[in-house]
């Protein structure tokens, strides 16, 4: 029997999958598999730093960094 190579751990798949960056404070997922996906959330991208989508395993969204000055 050949020896396979051992599969990547979900975390190590989650961890190789890059945040997706987002305008604005709201990011919206449906799994993007059209009838495969899940029902369309919004996920607070208030706090910073990643935020996982609850129903996909590993995807993650984060709020574009702005620049400049606060009025």
């Amino acid at each position: 029997m050949d020896l396979q190579p051992n599969p990547l751990s979900a975390m190590e798949l989650i961890a190789s999958e890059p945040a997706r960056i987002v305008q604005g404070r709201k990011a919206v997922c449906d799994g993007g598999r059209g009838p495969l996906g899940h029902p369309k959330i919004f996920i607070n991208l208030d706090k910073p730093g990643p935020h996982a989508c609850g129903y996909c395993s590993g995807i993650q969204f984060e709020q574009a960094v702005h620049h400049g000055h606060e009025h």
